[in-house]
């Protein structure tokens, strides 16, 4: 409350005051005459507030590790760790719960000091696991690697993990799910898909200073889980054949090069130069620039590629940038076309990426140099280009035949061997029977 108050339009004002926590703490505050209407106007929108059941802003402080505050009827506390300063509610209206919370909180951030526990934010307290999968997504969209199938592993995470605090998620909590997934046929490699997706957006979190630490989360063994899917030439023209128009070069160019399919969907007719198309490095997934020629059936593929080009909008006819496209767009999914030329081929079960394997295993059949094959097909190593090199049925048995022929002809040689040998023996011992007489 006032204890003096003395306002003089000449000498200004003086005011002297004890602390109530009730009301602002002044103390000896002398100000010239124009402070005099200041005061005098904040006198009056106090008494205002008051009159109408408005309480002021109180503030205690605590050790000089903290404070609280009141705003309205409730309760605040603020603390300080590493210089940054933390507020939230204290949820109460009584202020002896709010200094013992606060209390609290201090003990905490000192643990955060000395490495004993590390100190959750409110920030990080309020974050769900939703809430970091949609930083993800948005993080996939500035990077431009969103697209169809990250929505769809997304989406099963949201539903699992709708009301987790981030927090309070633990490695525990990640594998009951995995094997939840296993439980119900999942492959393992598609339940590391969906985890995957999970850890990268605690990384993303963590490197974003919203949390301080992530979950362990577990990767499953993919041993044997390689797939072995290639197409014989009949096969992939009669699939060919059954796609819309737009698509069936677009599929034969995955056929004779072995490229990717976004790799294939990113080429502009500014990356043809000449005969040769120069694939950009930031469109390929390893980062290095390569070049196709247009050779054979390439060439002619292009060639319609040419004649396709234009694109009618209402009354306007466009140049489409894309070397393949849908109505001047780029190509994106085909799932369902896809399905259903396979099953019209009789080839169900095969997907785009068995064109991949099928491309490097002709050009092996084909005696490529396994170094220019893979500056084709954009494989890095050795290693990875080799698990594309799909060993079929029909390569296992000509092997064994081709073993067994040469098996037979040592073994038919060893036999002439040994009958040659014992007709000399028989003669020598012959000579030698007769030497004797």
């Amino acid at each position: 409350m006032l204890s003096r108050l003395f306002i003089s339009p000449l000498f200004g004002v003086s005011i002297h005051s004890q602390a109530r926590p009730e009301g602002f703490v002044f103390l000896s505050w002398n100000r010239g005459p124009f402070a005099a209407f200041k005061v005098l106007k904040l006198l009056l929108y106090t008494a205002r507030k008051r009159e109408k059941g408005h309480t002021m802003q109180t503030k205690t402080k605590l050790n000089c590790k903290g404070r609280v505050f009141r705003r309205g009827e409730t309760w605040w506390i603020a603390y300080y760790l590493r210089g940054k300063e933390f507020r939230e509610s204290a949820k109460t209206d009584d202020e002896q719960k709010a200094i013992r919370f606060l209390k609290q909180r201090v003990k905490e951030t000192g643990a955060d000091e000395i490495g004993a526990q590390t100190f959750v934010t409110p920030q990080a307290q309020r974050l769900t696991v939703p809430d970091l999968l949609d930083n993800l997504e948005r993080d996939y969209r500035l990077r431009g690697k969103h697209n169809v199938k990250v929505v769809s592993l997304l989406k099963p995470l949201r539903s699992q993990f709708a009301y987790n605090r981030a927090h309070d998620l633990t490695a525990e909590d990640v594998a009951r799910y995995s094997e939840k997934l296993l439980g119900e046929g999942y492959a393992p490699a598609s339940v590391n898909r969906q985890t995957q997706l999970l850890g990268q957006s605690f990384k993303l979190a963590v490197r974003h200073k919203l949390l301080n630490a992530m979950p362990y989360i577990q990767h499953l063994s993919e041993q044997g889980n390689a797939r072995k899917g290639f197409f014989h030439e009949p096969e992939i023209r009669g699939v060919i054949a059954n796609l819309p128009a737009y698509l069936r070069d677009f599929v034969l160019f995955a056929w004779l090069t072995g490229m990717r399919k976004g790799e294939i969907a990113s080429l502009r007719w500014e990356d043809l130069e000449g005969d040769t198309i120069q694939l950009r490095a930031e469109n390929a997934k390893n980062g290095n620039a390569r070049q196709i020629p247009l050779v054979g059936e390439l060439g002619e593929l292009v060639k319609r590629c040419q004649q396709a080009r234009q694109v009618k909008r209402g009354e306007t006819v466009m140049l489409s940038e894309y070397l393949f496209h849908s109505n001047g767009e780029p190509i994106k999914e085909f799932r369902k076309s896809w399905a259903t030329a396979c099953r019209k081929a009789c080839v169900q079960g095969r997907i785009f990426h068995d064109l991949r394997r099928s491309a490097v295993r002709n050009m092996v059949r084909a005696g490529v140099n396994q170094h220019v094959a893979m500056q084709i097909s954009g494989h890095k190593t050795g290693a990875m280009f080799q698990r594309y090199n799909i060993v079929a049925d029909g390569d296992l048995r000509t092997a064994l035949a081709a073993t067994q022929t040469h098996l037979k002809k040592e073994q038919a040689a060893v036999i002439e061997f040994k009958s040659g040998q014992e007709a000399d023996n028989a003669r020598t011992a012959k000579a030698r029977k007769f030497a004797n007489g």
